[in-house]
């Protein structure tokens, strides 16, 4: 039987002046667009006392920008008709988006603006503690994210890696403004950020969006004696 060549992939990238990472892969058969900003930090990159911080900027962001409250985000990609998401793993944090192609100017503006904008404002931090600690507690009483638990921080023992995501009560509990906006300011510089988009679009439209929304961003070095301190098993 003869097999059925696959067909070339249209995937391209580019790298703007301050380090930002435009990659996408157009898909002409469908109507849709999948985009997503990833930025290169993860629990790997936190220490001991910042155990969860990732997940916890995660979670931040969409508590309200310079342009929007929280419950404009929530609004905004809603009237799309599109999906916005965002999760934390061990070495990156993913915010994405999937509309119509017709949307992605306006649903690309709206995932810009939080990665970009975030507010931190302290009463929206101390109530975010209270929701990442319950769900803390849920997942506590999981028991497939227990064992997963209990297997990484013995297989990558002595290193971040086997540290929770979610973080701990006691770090949980210490995260105050400054070391949020501390840690954002670190990790979420050009050189950390890839831009993704795949579908029904053209690179140099994608390519647009990008530097509309992150060419102003300085070029700067981010956290590099931690990344590879990160890196260094014990």
């Amino acid at each position: 039987m003869r097999s059925q060549a696959h067909p070339t992939r249209e995937i391209e990238r580019t790298r703007l002046p301050n380090g930002v990472r435009v990659i996408t892969e157009r898909m002409p058969h469908v109507r849709s667009v999948s985009v997503g900003v990833y930025i290169g930090t993860g629990s790997r990159e936190e220490e001991p006392h910042e155990t969860g911080i990732s997940h916890f900027v995660e979670h931040m962001v969409f508590k309200g920008t310079k342009n929007r409250s929280a419950e404009q985000i929530a609004r905004s990609v809603d009237s799309l008709g599109g999906g916005l998401d965002a999760f934390t793993s061990k070495e990156l944090v993913s915010y994405n988006v999937k509309i119509l192609d017709e949307h992605l100017p306006q649903a690309f503006e709206i995932v810009a603006d939080l990665v970009r904008n975030p507010l931190f404002e302290k009463n929206d931090i101390e109530k975010e503690k209270g929701v990442i600690l319950e769900e803390l507690k849920m997942e506590a009483d999981n028991p497939e994210y227990l064992i997963h638990e209990i297997f990484s921080s013995n297989f990558w023992k002595g290193s971040a890696l086997g540290r929770s995501i979610l973080g701990t009560r006691q770090t949980i509990r210490s995260f105050d403004r400054d070391a949020v906006d501390k840690y954002y300011q670190e990790f979420y510089a050009p050189s950390n950020i890839v831009i993704t988009a795949a579908g029904n679009l053209s690179h140099k439209h994608m390519l647009r969006l990008a530097e509309d929304r992150f060419a102003d961003l300085k070029r700067r070095n981010c956290g590099p004696v931690r990344k590879l301190r990160s890196r260094t098993l014990h």
